[in-house]
């Protein structure tokens, strides 16, 4: 099927981009993770645009200094990476780009434990162009594998509405629970129209991959400014968020974050003067609004965090008001809220055939006019 490049040397395969390395498994002895969180690098942690050849272009040629992150992702990522935490990066970026993002993330501060990019340099060396775009075939296959690595009790996983991250992260999360059966998943496959040797990866790792409830929570960060109601129909444990504040109170409520690293978090975005505290405080009445956090998550927060504002975690910052004051801004715009119930969230089977199917048609639609 390679043709002559089948046979390249694993050293010449390297230097051009043919091979992707593996995932590393734990080393022999280690513990396994408590908790892993997968991210998507491009709209999900970097500011990127690439819906035309003119983005592609620019983005390929930036440096490390170049590349920004979108406010309290870097916070964030650094609150996650604790002992027994693993992360985990997977992104459609072309494996071309590894070192210029790896030096990104050093820039940051940001630590992690896989990298793994799109080999679209093999795609289109073995004459795969559907697979330049396609998403399902690529990403669902990669997390299965780290999972078959490293296998955590607990999974969050951060993605973007700017590709299928919402029907890929659905679909990963109901295989590993065993809701998924190999038949649905072959059907997915058919109409995302893999190739027939990468579905049949892919439905190996299936077989493989340890199975359990592990995906608790999963993050669509809102890029393309998308309706949160588009996402109602993934249930509650998928949250579509307009800025990390929201996904950092939403992992404060399912106490994966404490008080003072949602505290860090709302800091970057106020030291990236894109965010005001009023902004932060409309994102509170937001996510409690959707249903997405309860109020009185939202209230113990403020108490929370007033006891880590006391031991220090504002020192030095004679540029925000006094906390309490910030504190009953923030309460002042949950009690606005009135008596207001949020939306019941279904939970029910997910028709993943016919989103895929869905997906298609708007990436098709898309590209007709232009986008």
């Amino acid at each position: 099927m390679f043709g002559r490049w089948g046979k390249l040397p694993v050293r010449i395969g390297e230097r051009i981009g043919l091979l992707e390395p593996d995932i590393p498994a734990l080393p022999p002895g280690a513990k396994r993770p408590r908790h892993t969180f997968r991210w998507d690098l491009d709209k999900t942690y970097l500011r990127t645009e690439f819906d035309s050849f003119a983005d592609l272009a620019r983005s390929a040629f930036e440096n490390a200094a170049d590349k920004a992150a979108f406010p309290g992702a870097t916070a964030l990522l650094r609150a996650l990476h604790q002992k027994d935490h693993r992360i985990c990066i997977v992104s459609g970026s072309p494996t071309q780009m590894r070192n210029v993002l790896a030096a990104k993330l050093a820039l940051d501060g940001v630590e992690y434990d896989e990298f793994v990019l799109k080999n679209n340099l093999k795609n289109i060396l073995r004459g795969r162009f559907r697979a330049l775009r396609a998403q399902i075939p690529y990403k669902l296959p990669a997390m299965l594998r780290s999972r078959i690595a490293a296998a955590a009790d607990s999974e969050t996983l951060f993605g973007d509405d700017a590709e299928a991250d919402a029907i890929i992260y659905c679909l990963y999360a109901d295989l590993v629970a065993g809701r998924v059966s190999i038949a649905d998943l072959e059907r997915v496959l058919i109409a995302s129209r893999a190739y027939d040797d990468d579905a049949q990866h892919c439905i190996d790792l299936a077989h493989q991959v340890p199975k359990g409830p592990a995906v608790r929570r999963m993050f669509i960060h809102l890029d393309r400014r998308s309706p949160p109601v588009g996402f109602r129909r993934f249930g509650p444990r998928l949250v579509p968020v307009f800025n990390y504040f929201q996904a950092a109170l939403v992992l404060y409520e399912d106490k994966v974050l404490s008080a003072r690293q949602v505290i860090f978090v709302a800091l970057e975005m106020i030291d990236s003067k894109q965010y005001e505290l009023g902004h932060l405080a409309t994102s509170v009445q937001d996510i409690v609004r959707r249903g997405r956090i309860t109020r009185e998550t939202a209230l113990q927060l403020t108490a929370d965090a007033s006891e880590a504002a006391k031991s220090g975690a504002l020192s030095g910052r004679s540029d925000l008001p006094p906390f309490e004051q910030i504190a009953e801004a923030f309460r002042a715009r949950v009690r606005e809220l009135g008596n207001h119930v949020p939306p019941v969230l279904p939970e029910e089977p997910i028709d993943y055939v016919r989103l895929v199917d869905e997906e298609h048609e708007h990436r098709r639609d898309r590209r007709k006019h232009g986008h």
